[in-house]
């Protein structure tokens, strides 16, 4: 497959990235000569103020790739942060000065000080980011160049938390994204519109002026950003389709937990392909699909219904109305009230993924367990088989 770095590098572009880009997985053995966000830029390395935060210096590294940029050439920049990816300094938010009383607590967690501490020293490497960020809009303010920029502020998902990262809800996929193109893009505007990771690489090419490549299955969104218009811009992006096979280790057989999901703006509506198995990982290996953290621990106290949202089994349809429900606490799967709602969802989620040649939606269900996980295998369930026998 095509990634957009590679086809702005073939068209001119100087391309680069420092901290996280491409993965996990393997990308030498399929013939990159580097990662598939760019050539790295990690030289640069700093003295973190708290101990969960990384050492990379990433604005710094930024301008180490301007330096060394040609200069007549345009550039694409992947800038990856470690944060706010675990582990956080226990308490190092209250440190700083924030205050717990100030968090607002999802309503699929109880109100516990040690959830709200939690939040701020997640709130604390989100600081972090921002910070970088900031650096890097000088140095490109210093040179010139900050209005004749695209500027693209996302996340890969939810934050780090049980119930939200690898998982499909709300908080897990409806994710953060900030544009800026001051010579180009009207500022100020709050945009409605269902936007899709997909959509990234068209936009960037058709920016660049050059052709997607065939792959690249998502739409250009660039209509949208230089609309004047806030609140929905094109009325057809009113859909989003979720998925999910695999997302860590810790079942028999690495075993993942399939999911389907539709969103609009109105409703979610999800489909477990295998609710005997357990979403967030399987008990006796630690719930594995949840990062370590002091709240995954505190919730793992006692047997209730916080547990049960975070940890437990779920059943084969879920609907929820996000608008009055975006916590999706209240399943309205079974509420015969909204059964035209769940069907019509259904189907055109079903219609949707054979459109796409989703192999589970047209009956080859069985591909996705035929992928084998190539990372480390010390939480896989078979390793902890080997070692609780005797």
């Amino acid at each position: 497959f095509a990634v957009y770095p590679d086809v702005l590098e073939k068209a001119g572009y100087w391309v680069g990235l420092t901290g996280k880009g491409w993965g996990p997985g393997d990308y030498k053995s399929t013939g990159w000569p580097h990662n598939p966000a760019g050539k790295e830029f990690q030289k640069r390395s700093l003295k973190p103020p708290y101990n969960g935060i990384s050492p990379r210096d990433y604005a710094g590294n930024f301008e180490d790739f301007l330096a060394q940029r040609p200069k007549t050439a345009p550039f694409c920049f992947w800038l990856g942060t470690h944060e706010p990816h675990r582990g956080y300094e226990l308490d190092s938010g209250v440190r700083a000065g924030k205050d717990p009383k100030e968090v607002v607590v999802p309503k699929y967690y109880p109100n516990s000080p040690v959830i709200r501490r939690d939040f701020l020293d997640y709130a604390l490497e989100v600081e972090w980011v921002d910070h970088h960020l900031g650096l890097v809009l000088k140095k490109l303010e210093q040179t010139g160049e900050l209005d004749n920029t695209l500027i693209v502020v996302t996340s890969d998902h939810g934050m780090p938390f049980p119930r939200v990262k690898g998982q499909i809800y709300e908080d897990a996929f409806h994710i953060p994204l900030a544009v800026r193109w001051g010579a180009q893009v009207k500022g100020g505007r709050v945009v409605d519109d269902f936007i899709n990771f997909r959509d990234f690489a068209p936009t960037f090419c058709e920016v660049a002026g050059v052709r997607p490549a065939a792959t690249m299955t998502g739409k250009s969104f660039l209509d949208v950003l230089k609309s004047p218009k806030s609140g929905i811009v094109d009325a057809t992006r009113d859909t989003m389709l979720i998925g999910k096979e695999r997302h860590d280790l810790g079942r028999p057989n690495d075993w993942g937990y399939p999911v389907r999901a539709i969103r609009t703006h109105e409703f979610l509506y999800v489909r477990n392909y295998e609710p005997d198995r357990w979403p967030a990982g399987n008990p006796e290996t630690g719930y594995r699909n949840v990062d370590p953290s002091p709240t995954k621990d505190f919730l793992l106290r006692q047997f209730d219904e916080y547990y049960r949202m975070s940890f437990g089994k779920r059943p084969p349809e879920e609907l929820y109305h996000v608008k009055s429900d975006p916590d999706c606490i209240k399943n309205l799967a079974d509420d015969i009230s909204y059964a035209k709602v769940k069907r019509e969802l259904y189907e055109r989620m079903t219609t949707m993924l054979k459109e796409q040649g989703d192999p589970r939606a047209l009956g080859n269900a069985e591909f996705f367990e035929t992928i084998k996980y190539t990372g480390p295998r010390g939480h896989a369930y078979d390793t902890w088989l080997k070692n609780v026998q005797p």
